[in-house]
């Protein structure tokens, strides 16, 4: 009997060993069916106005998924090398198919379902209900999981970064518009038109806040979790989101997918990408997680919610969407609603929160407690050149677009406030400039000048490596004082006892020229296409667009469609960066090893 069954195990191996090669092709091909089944039922079930005949088949079908699941796990435990590394690296799969198996058992043995009698224990409305959300909750995280492992085979295509980051952005729009059209996500009858999905969809990617539509009252709370899924993703960029999820998963991050994030967060080496791309979910989750307790505590007693989950989401929401710099609000005036207008406690946390999201992960990982650790030990040692540029000159901004709006408002929009009040109110339209896109005043109603300024500061933006637009902090420095050296006739830039390098001015710019240039077309068009328009409010909107702010005199819904395309694309080119896409189009010189004659050139 022991012959026997040795040599039943000893076949059973060189099968296996024989097999491997085509057996991991049928299962990868087979998961990836499995998964795009699944996205299909998920749109199907979530998407859609079914009938309980038609729920009874599409979740018929959710188990023919979770069933082939087991199947393909199996397989690839059956084809791995170790087995026990391979539960340890696929842990959340493993979860998943004891739950799976022991519901089955259970269903099988008692005639009862898990899901629903914990349901009845923690008694929920409908166990039906509750045991729909938690598989489908389950199946969208695992869907997560597999996009984040299919994205380290991008690595090895022979595709530039840049271009990657472009088509990542654009992939993120083309399946937010989809679902944004989807019967169920919208109030009403009918789907949202396409146009105006597509403009929501890059608002909400881009990080922007631009709306042609109500997100308060024109979405159901499916439409507006996809913004807030939309937000957080764009914000955060959706490659770095799905290497997070390869490394969440316990799986390891291959050499080239290293090479080409380190190209995408602009990092030293392979292992800081790494490293910096932990923090950033660190800071992004720990500081929207603070924001949403401390928005939740703001609210005050003015906000009345139906419940306290919605209190919740409501909290949650617009947390992601000020660290993000996105501007969306679930008011349909934003902040400006009579009931929070003058909950100023909940616009200075609100105003916190934007901040710390558009001064940037580069910054704050100087901050991080091993950095001031070390600084500790080696007092020699500074903070980084960038860090000192980002920090003081957002300093400088918010201060000066306070004290502006401050002395240009006090006898207009400020005059029913008494000095605290228009201080806190200054304070935060200076912040909100930044990117960010909330308002707590009637901007329409702004002095000509303000308007100009808001212009100016929207133009400039936040920070490098942040969830915030403009041309960026550190890239108006640079300018200005590479400027005041070029009058002062100095040939090299220094700032903090550093000499900034050559390639850093020329490439601050270029951005600079890029963006004024492109802004100047942009508005041209505009007045061409909406020649109804004031011409300021349209310079504002273009602006507000290009640096994914968000504020807007009112008029984005008034745009017409040739000016709601113009808008989405400036939108786009604002978050990806038009150098970005420069590099994306450009080819390398093949050799510079060569100089022509020197000439000069009169200027000026």
């Amino acid at each position: 009997m022991k012959r026997w069954s040795k040599e039943a195990v000893e076949r059973f191996r060189s099968f296996v060993y024989e097999t491997a090669a085509d057996a991991t092709l049928v299962i990868r091909a087979l998961s990836i069916v499995n998964a795009l089944l699944a996205i299909v039922l998920l749109v199907i079930a979530y998407g859609f106005y079914l009938s309980e005949i038609e729920k009874e088949l599409v979740f018929a079908f959710f188990d023919i998924v979770f069933a082939l699941f087991i199947v393909l796990y199996v397989a690839k435990l059956i084809y791995s090398e170790d087995w026990r590394r391979f539960i340890w690296r696929h842990w959340y799969e493993s979860l998943l198919v004891v739950f799976l198996l022991v519901n089955v058992l259970l269903s099988v043995v008692l005639q009862k379902k898990l899901l629903s009698e914990l349901a009845i224990f923690l008694e929920w409305e409908s166990p039906r209900a509750f045991y729909e959300l938690v598989l489908s909750s389950y199946l969208l995280l695992w869907l997560f999981l597999e996009i984040g492992r299919s994205a380290r085979l991008l690595s090895r295509f022979n595709v530039k970064p840049s271009i990657l980051f472009l088509l990542s952005f654009l992939l993120l729009i083309a399946i937010g518009t989809g679902l944004l059209m989807l019967p169920t996500f919208t109030q009403g009858t009918g789907s949202m038109p396409f146009l105006d999905a597509l403009f929501t969809a890059t608002s909400a990617t881009c990080v922007t806040g631009l709306i042609v539509v109500d997100t308060a009252t024109y979405f159901t709370l499916k439409g507006q979790m996809v913004i807030l899924v939309l937000m957080q993703l764009g914000g955060i960029g959706i490659v770095t989101f799905a290497t997070f999820f390869v490394l969440f998963a316990q799986d390891r991050v291959e050499i080239r997918h290293q090479s080409l994030l380190q190209d995408i967060l602009s990092t030293e080496n392979l292992k800081s990408s790494v490293i910096l791309l932990r923090q950033i979910f660190t800071f992004t989750f720990l500081f929207e997680g603070l924001g949403a307790l401390f928005i939740f505590w703001a609210w005050g007693s003015q906000v009345s919610f139906e419940s306290t989950g919605q209190k919740i989401f409501y909290s949650v929401f617009h947390a992601v969407s000020a660290f993000c710099n996105a501007g969306f609000s679930l008011f349909s005036n934003g902040l400006y609603e009579e009931e929070v207008r003058s909950a100023y406690m909940l616009h200075l946390v609100v105003a916190c929160i934007i901040i710390l999201g558009g001064i940037g992960f580069g910054t704050w990982n100087d901050f991080s407690i091993r950095r001031l650790r070390e600084r500790l030990e080696k007092p020699w040692k500074d903070w980084r050149i960038s860090t000192k540029i980002v920090v003081y000159t957002t300093l400088f901004l918010l201060l000066t677009g306070t004290i502006v709006f401050y002395l240009l408002e006090r006898q207009a929009l400020l005059r029913n406030m008494n000095t605290m009040e228009a201080l806190i109110t200054s304070f935060f339209q200076s912040v909100t400039t930044r990117t960010a896109g909330f308002n707590t005043v009637d901007l329409s109603q702004m002095q000509v000048p303000t308007v100009l300024m808001f212009i100016g500061l929207m133009f400039i933006g936040a920070s490098p490596a942040s969830t915030g637009g403009g041309i960026k902090t550190t890239t108006i420095t640079v300018l200005f004082f590479a400027m005041i050296d070029s009058i002062r006739g100095k040939k090299d830039l220094e700032l903090g006892r550093r000499r900034i390098a050559p390639e850093v001015i020329s490439k601050a710019y270029t951005v600079f020229i890029v963006a004024v240039v492109y802004n100047f077309l942009a508005i041209f068009f505009l007045s061409i296409t909406d020649p109804t328009l004031p011409i300021l409010s349209l310079i504002f909107e273009q602006v507000s667009a290009f640096a994914t702010v968000g504020l807007s005199l009112g008029i984005t819904a008034k745009l017409s469609a040739a000016g709601k395309c113009i808008i989405i694309l400036s939108m786009y080119l604002g978050r990806v960066g038009t150098l970005t896409l420069a590099l994306a189009l450009s080819t390398k010189v093949i050799s510079t090893n060569y100089g022509y004659p020197t000439e000069y050139v009169m200027v000026g």
